[in-house]
């Protein structure tokens, strides 16, 4: 859509550009599911309750000027037209309400995307599953921004009036250089994380496995497959390692995890130690928390708002079960730590910029799909809501969003499994492989802590 540029037109960041390039074509998919059958009018009242219709970026089109440069046209929102109302899945074969629920999703990802003629967002409501499905295109935001908006449609379970409780923000741990020498080598290891990352973008590929895709394979059909944890379960595991943090527990679930998978899909056909590598996202904001929904309008909070996350290749190790499944925390915590030190997340983000900035989407989006194309898997994680909560008068009963990615809701955790069928085609197995990794870590947790007390 051609329009004029105007003076509160605002340009999209060079992250937003990439992301509406055809071959990066990004959505974020947020399933939230309910105890009791979907009243529509309840929760159209709660979304026009909330921040949502009051942020920019949700009452915005996606245009472009005459120059062909990408703007945010300031518009009006006719609420009706971003929800679509399913009172059944008639195609669908799936036994149960989350096979169904799980089985849309997998046809949405792949699906014609969103209208440009509306703001990029709409809101699927799958009446017989008690499910409704945020679907955002990534060019407005990522899943960390977007749940903090999202809090504000909802509501304490145990007390409708009240909004959920946002935990106190912290700041990250600093890592700056505290020595001439430290620095030196801080600049040299970033270097050398550049080097690695140029190499995967030229000709450095994981080798293939069972889990590998192929040519194209974004445009394949599509699984999705649940695991669940408790969030306790991973706090065990996280005290018996040691300063450790649950993302460590969780990087180490899917190191465990695609080990168990291998085995079972190619025994025997890996060496020990083979390497998988996965691009994960990370979280760049100074303060890494949730922020308050109302916060989210305001001129100095729209500076934390947008794609605001770097990424990190991260290497799994194929390891066959042995005496101690901690080791796989162990051995991912000291990689993610030095990855911290040397802030690569914050050279990847950078890097990225600049591309687009002096190169061009096309340049940009080539060098952002070689990287995705020579590793096996993307992972992100983030935390939701701490309490139950409800909108409307209906209790949510879970919030999931996609790829490798786990949501954390009050005291449990769902990790939603996106593959390809054609190269994984059970990913219920693959979610049980997860599901029993942290098992295992958290009955030799606690071994550990019975013995060291």
């Amino acid at each position: 859509m051609a329009l004029p540029a105007s003076d509160t037109d605002e340009p999209l960041s060079p992250t937003g550009r990439l992301f509406l390039r055809q071959e990066l074509k990004q959505e974020i998919y947020c399933a939230v599911g309910f105890k009791n059958p979907i009243n529509v009018e309840a929760v159209k009242a709660a979304i026009q309750a909330s921040v949502l219709l009051k942020h920019p970026r949700f009452c915005s089109l996606m245009v472009h000027d005459r120059h062909g440069v990408e703007h945010w046209h300031k518009t009006s929102v006719n609420l009706d037209r971003h929800l679509i109302v399913i009172d059944s899945l008639v195609s669908s074969s799936a036994a149960d309400d989350e096979s169904a629920v799980n089985e849309y999703l997998a046809d949405l990802s792949i699906g014609a995307g969103l209208s440009a003629d509306k703001p990029l967002w709409e809101i699927h409501f799958l009446m017989a599953h008690r499910c409704i499905i945020f679907q955002v295109h990534h060019a407005l935001t990522d899943g960390t921004s977007f749940m903090s908006l999202l809090l504000s449609v909802f509501r304490k379970a145990s007390d409708l009036n009240a909004p959920p409780t946002i935990a106190p923000l912290r700041k990250k741990r600093s890592m700056a250089a505290t020595t001439i020498w430290e620095g030196i080598v801080r600049k040299v290891v970033v270097l050398w994380y550049g080097l690695m990352l140029g190499m995967r973008v030229l000709w450095v590929s994981d080798r293939k496995t069972a889990i590998s895709g192929g040519d194209g394979v974004e445009l394949w059909p599509r699984k999705i497959a649940t695991a669940r944890f408790c969030l306790e379960d991973m706090r065990i595991v996280k005290r018996a390692v040691g300063d450790a943090t649950i993302n460590d527990v969780f990087s180490g679930v899917i190191s465990s995890g695609l080990s168990r998978y291998l085995d079972h899909r190619t025994p025997k056909a890996l060496q020990e130690g083979h390497q998988i590598t996965g691009v994960a996202m990370v979280n760049l904001r100074k303060q890494p928390g949730l922020q308050e929904p109302s916060d989210l309008t305001r001129s100095k909070s729209l500076l934390n708002w947008g794609n605001k996350f770097g990424t990190i290749l991260l290497p799994i190790q194929y390891k066959r079960c042995g005496p101690n499944p901690l080791e796989h925390v162990r051995r991912v915590k000291v990689t993610l730590e030095r990855k911290k030190k040397c802030m690569e997340a914050n050279f990847a983000y950078k890097a990225r910029n600049n591309i687009m900035t002096y190169l061009g989407a096309k340049v940009a989006g080539l060098v952002t799909y070689r990287v995705l194309s020579n590793t096996s898997l993307t992972i992100s994680n983030m935390v939701g809501p701490q309490e139950h909560v409800a909108i409307g008068d209906n209790p949510v009963t879970y919030i999931r969003a996609l790829i490798v990615h786990m949501l954390s809701y009050a005291e449990r955790a769902d990790m939603q499994i996106l593959v390809a069928k054609d190269i994984i085609p059970d990913p219920e197995f693959l979610a049980q492989c997860f599901e029993d990794a942290l098992v295992e870590m958290k009955e030799a947790a606690l071994a550990t802590i019975v013995e060291s007390s």
